[in-house]
């Protein structure tokens, strides 16, 4: 048996661009795991069963695509909000793919597979942020100062709708417009980043914005956006400190977790 944290993740910025070929959408995205997540157990068994969340397809479909000899027996203790723009279900997955392909006699390369299952899953499997490209899993390793501290809000009675019909939003107001140019001012505000302060200067979130990111600004966030398609928002904070009076001003706007930036998994 073995065990390990699925930490969730932020999207420091969300660049997206027009339909591909493939139906996805070109984009570019910063990738931030953080010290919350779930644990995940897996232990080779006769067959697949997943334990503690049941709503779960996302393992079970990435250990059966493992193709092992035999099945596995998973425990999810869930910490990280459900479909609410985290990763929450994409770590879950890679986890358990790497904690499965560990116990093989001859493991695999995950890359692929991650890539299969879902645009985020394969940054779950690498350590540090790192600039996701293509349809998201195209990743180039980023050094960003790690040392602040994040403040997560979800929205009372928020419920997250689906990524296709966002998607959609998007091309029906011509969201990909002047993509080119927003990707160059990505890649120039990221090549700028020495402190975290300089993280305010990344672009908004093309994809999903909200007006309580004001209200995070307002109690003393340098930077807050949506992240993913949400709906959660995060601040950004130098101290811990200055979350926790945060976290007071906003507590009558839904509910929040304080965290930190995790290099690994």
């Amino acid at each position: 048996m073995t065990a390990g944290p699925a930490p969730a993740k932020i999207n420091l910025a969300l660049v997206v661009g027009p339909r591909r070929p493939d139906g996805k959408h070109e984009l570019a995205t910063v990738y931030q795991r953080i010290d919350l997540g779930d644990r995940i157990t897996v232990e080779p068994a006769a067959e697949t069963t997943v334990e503690g969340y049941p709503e779960d397809t996302i393992v079970r479909a990435a250990l059966d695509a493992l193709e092992a000899p035999h099945g596995w027996r998973v425990r999810i203790e869930k910490h990280t909000p459900v479909a609410a723009g985290l990763g929450g279900g994409s770590s879950d997955a890679a986890t358990a793919l790497r904690l499965a392909n560990a116990q093989l006699d001859e493991p695999r390369e995950l890359h692929d597979l991650a890539a299969s299952l879902g645009a985020d899953v394969p940054f779950f499997l690498r350590d540090g942020p790192q600039l996701g490209t293509g349809d998201g899993t195209e990743l180039e390793p980023l050094e960003l100062p790690q040392d602040f501290v994040v403040l997560l809000l979800l929205p009372q009675g928020a419920v997250k709708p689906a990524t296709a019909q966002v998607y959609a939003e998007f091309d029906a107001r011509g969201g990909e417009a002047g993509y080119d140019e927003r990707l160059t001012a990505l890649r120039a505000a990221l090549a700028q980043v020495r402190r975290p302060r300089d993280l305010a200067a990344l672009p908004p979130n093309d994809l999903a914005s909200s007006p309580l990111a004001d209200e995070l600004r307002a109690a003393g966030a340098f930077r807050a956006d949506v992240s993913g398609a949400g709906p959660v928002l995060y601040g950004l904070f130098h101290r811990i400190a200055d979350a926790k009076r945060a976290a007071l001003a906003v507590r009558g706007l839904g509910r929040t977790w304080i965290t930190v930036p995790a290099w690994y998994g």
